[in-house]
């Protein structure tokens, strides 16, 4: 028998726990969003937005869109509803007038930060007990999964293989 035969069943169990884990990770990330949310009065997209401009600084209205997933139509709207709100301005690009780049206001960033501060805190109590080649191996697994999701997000937008075909 060779050597690591006898780990495949103990792999593919790994492996579904892993996948379980997973699923379960994202659905509770979800819920968590959801309630964010609506702690602050927004929508996830609305979120979605306020989160991307807080890590990018300022967006155009087609960079916000693609990155909420929503169409040009709806990401006007959302802007619309979040600058009457208060939490963005949006300001005609100097360099080209058809462009609108978007910022969250400096003021509201505590704000939207504030609803995390206890599950960033228990985030990095958890992390404490990692040996940096944990810490590593966690980032190489997230950011491949953010590949992932990109990817598969695109394949959505094109009408990729994950489109089900009406049937006849």
């Amino acid at each position: 028998m060779m050597a690591g035969m006898s780990d495949e069943p103990a792999r593919a169990s790994a492996i579904t726990d892993l996948m379980h884990a997973g699923r379960e990770t994202s659905r509770l990330s979800t819920v968590f969003r959801y309630a964010i949310a609506d702690r602050l009065g927004l929508t996830v997209s609305d979120l979605e937005c306020l989160d991307f401009l807080a890590d990018a600084g300022s967006a155009t209205a087609g960079q916000i869109a693609e990155r909420a997933n929503v169409t040009t139509g709806a990401v006007t709207s959302m802007l619309r509803r979040l600058q009457q709100a208060g939490w963005v301005t949006a300001e005609r690009d100097p360099a080209d007038r058809r462009r609108v780049i978007v910022t969250l206001r400096p003021e509201r960033a505590a704000e939207l930060e504030r609803p995390y501060e206890r599950f960033a805190h228990r985030a990095a109590q958890l992390v404490e007990g990692y040996s940096v080649a944990e810490i590593r191996l966690l980032a190489r697994h997230f950011e491949r999964m953010r590949a992932m999701y990109l990817a598969e997000l695109t394949g959505l937008r094109d009408g990729g293989p994950t489109r089900r075909s009406p049937s006849r």
